[in-house]
């Protein structure tokens, strides 16, 4: 995973409404339900339906830190959906995204104006319409630099821009080099 889509993830994480379950033997229990036989439950986590069988009844409690760390991403992977689906489809068409970052922005600026590229920390506010493309973007299975680009052009129209009301040669903005991002919807 890139920067970007690890961002989305933790912003997913943040908005869940009750915490996932903290114990082997919970966490086999939610999988179970969703997955519902045990040989499902091994195949996701890639160990014998036995392993998941002896997790489940408590016989086994601590696994190898890898498959434990393969248990917590499913788990979070399938924890909450609604309010998931429900968090991003209000961003996406209310509410919008915002982006926290330091980063190396890079610019196409008309002869006579600096395009240096240069580290800022930014924390701007993105309309629901990159919200919805970036979601878009990232269910398609869109690239880290594809959905870098999509972030430069809220941040170029929206911050460097002012929504046309400054910097109107602008044509391009880079992000490069990202130190961090979050995001909040």
């Amino acid at each position: 995973m890139g920067d970007i889509e690890d961002a989305i993830e933790r912003a997913d994480q943040e908005s869940f409404t009750r915490r996932p379950p903290k114990t082997l033997k919970g966490q086999i229990s939610f999988l179970m339900r969703q997955l519902k036989t045990t040989r499902a439950v091994a195949a996701e986590l890639g160990v014998s339906q036995r392993s998941v069988e002896r997790y489940r009844t408590g016989e086994r409690k601590r696994p190898p830190q890898e498959i434990q760390q393969r248990i917590d991403a499913s788990v979070r992977s399938r924890w909450q959906p609604q309010v998931r689906r429900r968090r991003r489809a209000e961003a996406a068409t209310r509410r919008g995204i915002t982006v926290e970052t330091r980063a190396r922005f890079g610019y196409t600026a008309p002869v006579g104006t600096t395009d240096d590229g240069r580290f800022r920390r930014l924390t701007v506010h993105l309309p629901p319409a990159y919200a919805q493309q970036l979601f878009d973007a990232r269910e398609a299975g869109a690239t880290d630099q594809q959905l870098r680009q999509i972030i430069a052009d809220g941040f170029r129209t929206t911050y460097f821009q002012d929504g046309g009301a400054r910097a109107t040669g602008l044509s391009e903005v880079a992000i490069n080099d990202i130190d961090y991002i979050d995001f909040d919807y």
